[in-house]
């Protein structure tokens, strides 16, 4: 468990908790608060992050998913209070939009050294009732740390960033990372998508930490994306089966 798992400390009372070994790269991130925490997403669920939180606080742990992701929701069965936005609590309590068989082929589409307790066969979606929905303008209070909530929709229906006015930090998800950002299936919206890039514009931002892959990214990224979809936009392009188009530091698949 310690072996599939990276912990790193943001600052006192922040930790991030990744998968480097896997070509997803997920990271979670914990925050701990006066009177309890909050996990933010709990990545792929192959081996349990529940033991890793639970050796950093003692305090009750709350979830708050970005989005009903396989790749984000793939812990929460190890957690009893867990907060996801009203457009995707049926992706929980109901059914996954995905196949099993297609979220395997995507957890394996590039080799990887699981952890000797993942076992692919017995891998399952999560399944289960959230004891908390999420509407913008929600806030998560930690005790003496509050959580807004900010839905942006797009890469999902349901897509939330998760912002800290008081220290700055945007937990951005799957709406801002330096990689491909991806809106051409088909429950993503690139209209959307570049709705809430332009939103997020709007607030006083000076730490981004993203859903995937590299942590250190520059606040100015999230302008550059909002440039990128701009130019898709003005070439009429900003549609589904558009194709992929690569900037500098990262790409969008529409």
């Amino acid at each position: 468990m310690r072996d599939w798992f990276t912990v790193e400390q943001i600052d006192a009372d922040t930790y991030t908790i990744s998968e480097y070994k896997h070509w997803e790269k997920t990271h979670c991130y914990l925050l701990l608060g006066r009177e309890r925490a909050l996990l933010i997403d709990t990545g792929l669920g192959v081996s349990n992050i529940k033991d890793v939180v639970c050796s950093l606080t003692g305090r009750p742990v709350s979830v708050a998913t970005t989005h009903a992701h396989w790749d984000h929701i793939g812990g929460h069965r190890y957690f009893q209070d867990i907060a996801v936005h009203k457009l995707e609590r049926d992706w929980l309590a109901v059914r996954f939009p995905l196949p099993l068989a297609v979220v395997k082929e995507n957890l394996t589409r590039q080799p990887c050294k699981f952890p000797p307790e993942f076992n692919l066969d017995a891998y399952e979606i999560y399944h289960g009732t959230p004891q908390r929905i999420l509407q913008d303008g929600d806030r998560l209070d930690l005790g003496g740390r509050e959580i807004h909530v900010i839905h942006t929709p797009g890469h999902s229906p349901g897509h939330c960033c998760f912002y800290e006015p008081e220290r700055g930090y945007l937990f951005s998800g799957d709406l801002v990372y330096q990689g491909c950002l991806y809106a051409f299936y088909p429950t993503t919206d690139p209209l959307l998508f570049y709705r809430s890039v332009q939103r997020i514009q709007n607030y006083d931002v000076d730490k981004i930490l993203p859903g995937h892959h590299a942590l250190q990214i520059p606040v100015s990224l999230i302008g550059d994306i909002a440039a990128g979809f701009a130019k898709i936009d003005a070439q009429g392009r900003l549609h589904q089966g558009s194709g992929l188009f690569a900037f500098d530091g990262f790409q969008i698949q529409i």
